[in-house]
């Protein structure tokens, strides 16, 4: 990827480590589609550094591809709200119409309706829910949203499908999710390269799918979509001012030694705290570097009812 910056690498015991995990990466990746599992470990928990990317998100950086098919009087329902900032977005732009923003977590949740509070917003409404399951009539909504929730679930595609299903004829389902295997970063630092192997595996042991991204289409479709009821897109967020660099690379090496993966990379073997050190380094050293430039892909769907 560019020109080594010098962050030092993990050690050569645990770069055989990962070596023996390849065949084993590859093998979960052509076997994700066939599982059916329907619970997931969520791979970044909520710890503060989680939750500083999550209230970066608008609906205009993260759900341009659906803003334009909304207009007031629109019921939506948002899947996997987070902390809100999307949420609140959203319900702007269908006032009067409501917005019901669930999560599987409480305490976000709660964080949430915090903020839609804060912003003055009357037409939201707020409820812990499970993806799998939702606890709505069938045709309860005229869009149905979620950002960067399919790759942390256990069955994307009934996820899909229950999306589905609470949406009225006619209407949307929309989904955008990141593609960690498409990420890629300037000037090279092998700690980053690292960071991208031991994110997969962690979060395929956790029941998830990193490369959710590049599969959307496939999911929708298997979830009973007609291909040409299913508009499929990417885009991409892009990390290059100094501002920027220094906000992404230190939320990622926060993540890396203090958040629940790093938790879970420990407890499962997959990492040593000496790794995510090493890890966590790299990306401030990364961070630091005046040219340094770092793009995450996302596929999007948009499915009509």
């Amino acid at each position: 990827m560019g020109h080594s910056s010098g962050a030092s690498h993990s050690s050569s015991a645990h770069d055989d480590h990962e070596q023996d995990h390849q065949q084993d990466h590859e093998q979960d990746r052509e076997g994700q589609d066939g599982r059916d599992r329907e619970t997931a470990v969520y791979t970044h928990g909520h710890h503060e550094s989680v939750l500083r990317s999550h209230r970066w998100r608008t609906a205009a950086n993260s759900a341009a591809y659906l803003v334009g098919e909304l207009r007031p009087g629109l019921d939506v329902l948002d899947v996997g709200c987070g902390p809100g900032t999307i949420t609140a977005d959203l319900a702007e732009l269908v006032a009067p119409g409501r917005v019901v923003a669930v999560d599987a977590a409480q305490d976000v949740v709660e964080q949430a309706r915090a903020h839609v509070r804060e912003r003055g917003l009357e037409n939201v409404e707020f409820a812990v829910a499970d993806v799998h399951a939702l606890d709505f009539p069938d045709d309860s909504f005229d869009a149905v949203h979620a950002h960067q929730v399919l790759q942390h679930v256990g069955d994307p595609v009934r996820a899909l499908a229950e999306m589905r299903r609470v949406c009225r004829p006619g209407g949307l389902v929309a989904a955008r999710d990141a593609d960690y295997a498409a990420m890629t970063w300037f000037p090279a630092v092998p700690a980053l390269d690292a960071w991208q192997r031991l994110y997969d595996r962690v979060a395929r042991a956790n029941g998830g799918e990193p490369d959710a991204g590049r599969r959307l289409l496939s999911w929708a479709r298997a979830a009973g979509f007609a291909d040409a009821d299913i508009t499929s897109t990417a885009t991409a967020w892009c990390f290059a001012t100094p501002e920027e660099r220094t906000w992404w690379s230190e939320l990622w090496a926060d993540r890396t030694t203090a958040s629940s993966y790093a938790a879970v990379a420990v407890a499962s073997g997959h990492a040593t705290q000496q790794h995510l050190a090493e890890i966590a380094a790299g990306w401030r050293t990364w961070g630091a570097a005046p040219d340094a430039w770092f793009s995450v892909l996302n596929g999007e769907i948009l499915c009509r009812v």
